[in-house]
């Protein structure tokens, strides 16, 4: 499939792990989510896309980082 932003065809799989914050002060003490996706680099443009799973997913959508972890 080719690129979204610039439609190249020169992309790459790439594991990786990201660290989601929730957004603001009000949540610094809430804990990262932490996700390992498997990320579609083009290595023309360099826009990046990943894809969330459904219990991280579940987890952004409460707002409850802790319960992710567990």
């Amino acid at each position: 499939m080719p690129c979204k932003s610039c439609g190249s065809t020169n992309q790459k799989k790439f594991r990786a792990e990201t660290a989601i914050h929730f957004p603001g002060m009000k949540n610094i003490d809430k804990p990262v989510v932490w996700v390992f996706p498997e990320v579609v680099v083009c290595l023309d443009c360099g826009t990046a896309e990943f894809a969330v799973p459904e219990a991280e997913l579940r987890q952004l959508a409460k707002g409850d980082a802790a319960a992710a972890a567990a």
